[in-house]
């Protein structure tokens, strides 16, 4: 390959191409400006070699050597400045010491040879460089014969044609188009050796200067590991380290990627937060409780048992005693008559399906013992009616059980008192067990304020508080049956329920009581239980007495003290909708709102919605709930509205909530 000066952006600069000199470079050829044409390369022999450069096989005189980049740096200079090496160019000119200067009067400048500087591994050569190398080993083995002048300039057409075109000296030319031996062992070494973070850089040096000594082999450039950055390359070739990254450049470059992505994060958390459903709204009371009147109110209770009173709709009187379970006796009869009229519901005065009395009736109302139906006849049929009225007046046993067997179907009685059992859970009576139908046994137990939920439940029965509310009644077949209750009688307007007396239980009474107030009936219902007369009492004669007494004085005083008592105002604020993000609007009653008690008693306080969207009702005067006053199914109530336009939550509302 022919020889090439490094081209001025490998140098680092811009170097002036050298104009061809006067002076002839070699005693074969002609000056150039005898000449017609270019000249034509000769054929330099080994022997023309070995004279210009001394030892062919001398490292430090060959044309292709390593050299460090500070030497390059050097000879770039003296390249860039030839005015400093005028002794060379004086050298090269005969030795006047001026460059030679052509008719025209322009410098001309003498070039020495073109030096291969490697700094990397040189590329293998194009085929036809290879085939020519081949025709010049061959031309070489023949008696330093010379080719024609058209091989030779084919030869170095194609030795032009591989390499990029640089300055040359004509002694350059002539040893590349020669293909010398020299020139194959240096092509053979480099395909040996192995492959090196080296380059190839061409200079051109003057006449006479020394040629760069080769590095040191431990600290030639070619040992060097291939860098994967050029900037590392080029770290290695010069004396300066590659600039330290930027202080601010990475976190900048974590800014800018991550800045798009944190937008469109928050970007997706406020669509979100503005179009996912808000929370909805709730109504809450004010307060949970009311007070009737002034003052308190005292309870007559007697001095054992225990005891439980209330006002229909408004809720407990009050209750006496320790709530255990005792036996309940006939007051039992009462989930009886719950049960049967719940599977068979009859109208008030309807005679009810017709019921057919079997043996086992008959036989059981000869007993001594217990209070019972007697004169009945198999095969009698008798409407749920009478059979009711026989059942809760005079307190058939033998009745009661006839109609446990009627309503399951079956021939014993265990069916039913699961019935009772059930309907007990179901009504919350919690310390409540029913082993019978009659309360005969003494494992049927039971306490007052259970009772008192049984009473207010199956006084709901048209049917049922017509028959308790009879003194006596007159049943076909059978004749005029009396009620055990004497308090019917007493003036206190008492309308049942169910009196209840035997050895283990002492006496019982479950009652009902009515008082008008505000133009309206009110039912006043109690129960009182484990009353025990002194002495002996076979039966519990005796404390069926005692607990009668003891339960008038009760009716009596509530009946008394029971009064009127305005809960709510018209346009009184009763509570508020809470939006569920912080904002509240306040709702008031409708209209008054009035409850029966007694002076002391506290009513419970309810503020519920009336179903649908309330979200949906954000003006003022729309209807959102009712107020509760008291407590059971017949519980007072007014409507409850909004008092002005329900707020919006705002856009900074929507975005920041976390609910």
């Amino acid at each position: 390959m022919a020889d090439r000066t490094p081209d001025g952006d490998v140098l680092g600069q811009d170097i002036p191409r050298a104009e061809s000199s006067d002076t002839e470079h070699g005693p074969d050829r002609e000056p150039a400006d005898k000449a017609d044409g270019p000249p034509s390369p000769r054929r330099v022999t080994k022997a023309e070699r070995s004279e210009e450069s001394g030892d062919i096989n001398a490292p430090e005189q060959r044309d292709e050597i390593d050299v460090p980049t500070r030497v390059l740096t050097g000879l770039k200079n003296a390249a860039a400045d030839p005015a400093t090496h005028e002794g060379e160019a004086a050298d090269a000119d005969g030795g006047t010491g001026k460059a030679a200067r052509p008719d025209d009067g322009r410098p001309r400048t003498s070039w020495g040879k073109t030096l291969t500087l490697r700094t990397q591994p040189p590329a293998a050569a194009p085929p036809e460089a290879e085939a020519d190398a081949t025709t010049a080993d061959q031309d070489e083995n023949d008696a330093n014969s010379e080719p024609p002048a058209e091989a030779r300039d084919t030869a170095s057409a194609k030795a032009a044609a591989a390499v990029p075109t640089a300055v040359t000296s004509p002694e350059s030319t002539r040893a590349e188009a020669s293909g010398t031996r020299e020139t194959r062992e240096r092509r053979e070494d480099a395909a040996a050796a192995p492959a090196e973070a080296t380059q190839v850089l061409r200079v051109a040096v003057f006449p006479g200067a020394e040629p760069p000594a080769a590095p040191a082999a431990a600290a030639r450039v070619d040992d060097v590991q291939p860098a994967a950055v050029p900037l590392d390359m080029l770290a290695q070739h010069t004396d300066t380290p590659p600039p330290p990254p930027a202080p601010g450049r990475t976190p900048l470059r974590g800014v800018k990627i991550w800045a798009p992505l944190v937008a469109l994060l928050v970007l997706a958390l406020v669509v979100v937060q503005l179009v996912r459903p808000l929370p909805a709204p709730t109504i809450v009371a004010d307060s949970s409780s009311f007070t009737v009147g002034e003052g308190t109110f005292s309870m007559p209770w007697p001095a054992e048992g225990q005891a439980a009173a209330m006002v229909v709709g408004s809720g407990t009187i009050g209750t006496f005693g320790e709530q255990k379970p005792v036996p309940t006796a006939s007051v039992a009869k009462i989930m009886t008559a719950y049960v049967v009229l719940r599977d068979h519901p009859i109208k008030r005065n309807e005679p009810g399906p017709r019921i057919t009395i079997d043996a086992r009736t008959v036989e059981e109302g000869k007993a001594k013992d217990e209070s019972r139906i007697e004169g009945l006849r198999a095969g009698q049929t008798f409407g749920l009616q009478d059979m009711l009225r026989m059942l809760m007046i005079p307190s058939g046993n033998n009745v009661a059980r006839m109609l446990a067997r009627w309503n399951t179907g079956t021939e014993d009685t265990s069916a039913f008192v699961r019935k009772m059992n059930e309907a007990a859970r179901s009504l919350g009576m919690k310390n409540t067990t029913y082993t019978d139908p009659s309360g005969l046994d003494k494992g049927t137990v039971s306490t007052a304020v259970d009772q008192l939920k049984l009473a207010e439940a199956v006084m709901k029965y048209e049917s049922f508080r017509a028959v308790v509310a009879l003194p006596s009644a007159d049943i076909p077949g059978v004749g005029r049956i009396y009620n055990n209750n004497q308090l019917l009688t007493g003036g206190l307007s008492v309308r049942g329920i169910k009196t209840g007396s035997n050895t283990p239980a002492g006496g019982t009474l479950s009652w009902a009581a009515y008082k008008t107030v505000d133009g309206e009936d009110r039912l006043i219902l109690g129960t009182m239980m484990d009353q025990h007369a002194p002495g002996p009492d076979l039966n519990g004669g005796d404390s069926l007495v005692l607990v009668q007494d003891n339960t008038k004085k009760v009716i009596k005083a509530v009946r008394d003290a029971l009064t009127s008592a305005t809960a709510v105002r018209a346009g009184g604020v009763v509570g508020y909708v809470d939006d569920g993000l912080g904002g509240r609007a306040p709702v008031v009653a409708t209209r008054d709102l009035k409850v029966a008690g007694v002076p002391g008693q506290k009513l419970k306080l309810t503020l519920r919605g009336t179903g649908g969207d309330l979200g949906a009702r954000t003006k003022a005067g729309a209807v959102v709930g009712e107020l509760v006053v008291g407590s059971g199914t017949q519980a007072r109530s007014v409507p409850v509205a909004l008092r002005s336009d329900r707020p919006q939550p705002s856009f900074w509302t929507k975005l920041t909530r976390l609910g």
